[in-house]
């Protein structure tokens, strides 16, 4: 009996090996890869150095769920070929950043980037890449953001981008940013923008949001219906966005 229950360990300790893809800073905890299909679209969720001010796992929260709701919400609403499972984790060091034009950084609060991270951030960017940032609040997570970002752009900064700008319209117009305060942490809710040379949206930055929570809880009842769908309509034009600009 004890032998048996020695080697049904084992084969679970081997299957989580196998399994595990990403860890949390050493603590452990382990998030699993997907392998997307071969499809027009795959959404890319950074993992990204950390500080440690959530765990280093603010890169993963609401993964895979809040990643698969989107997904199936831009499935039913629009014509890209995709299919839900069409979203991976991607090493923001590494060369196949570049692979794909659309990224979500959850946690971006956290950021502690490595030099060859800086570098690709800026070369995505300026390649034409768009990044949705979200999931961060209140003036350290801001500051910390910033300051990881200015790192890839010392000549450039955040500036607030207006409800009539395209990327809050391209699909779906929203009638209002505020709608989705009374669900979040952080007060008023305030979408930053980089931009490049060019005049061209390069990273969205929502302060005192959570599209994610709306994405993955809509569901169950804990998100209301309709900041849930403002949610919805934002990350979808967000995503049309990456596509057309």
């Amino acid at each position: 009996m004890k032998h048996t229950l020695c080697l049904a360990i084992l084969a679970l300790l081997l299957c989580h090996s196998a399994n595990a893809q990403f860890g949390g800073g050493g603590r452990g905890f382990r998030i699993q890869q997907n392998i997307p299909p071969a499809k027009e679209f795959t959404a890319a969720r950074w993992h990204f150095g950390t500080n440690g001010y959530i765990g280093h796992m603010g890169w993963s929260h609401n993964y895979p769920d809040s990643d698969i709701n989107l997904n199936e919400f831009l499935e039913r609403s629009t014509r890209i070929d995709m299919a839900i499972e069409s979203y991976r984790i991607i090493e923001l060091g590494e060369e196949d950043v570049f692979d794909y034009p659309f990224a979500y950084v959850s946690e971006p609060g956290e950021m502690e980037l490595t030099d060859r991270e800086v570098i690709n951030l800026r070369e995505y960017v300026l390649k034409g890449g768009f990044i949705l940032m979200d999931d961060f609040d209140g003036p350290v997570q801001w500051g910390q953001m910033r300051s990881q970002v200015k790192r890839a752009f010392p000549e450039n900064d955040f500036v607030p981008v207006r409800l009539d700008h395209e990327v809050f319209r391209i699909h779906t117009s929203l009638e209002n940013l505020q709608a989705m305060a009374d669900s979040v942490p952080g007060g008023e809710i305030t979408y930053y923008g980089l931009f490049d040379q060019s005049g061209r949206l390069g990273i969205l930055a929502g302060h005192n949001n959570d599209l994610a929570n709306f994405w993955d809880w809509y569901s169950d009842g804990r998100m209301p219906l309709k900041p849930s769908t403002d949610a919805f309509r934002l990350g979808t034009n967000a995503v049309i966005y990456s596509f057309t600009h």
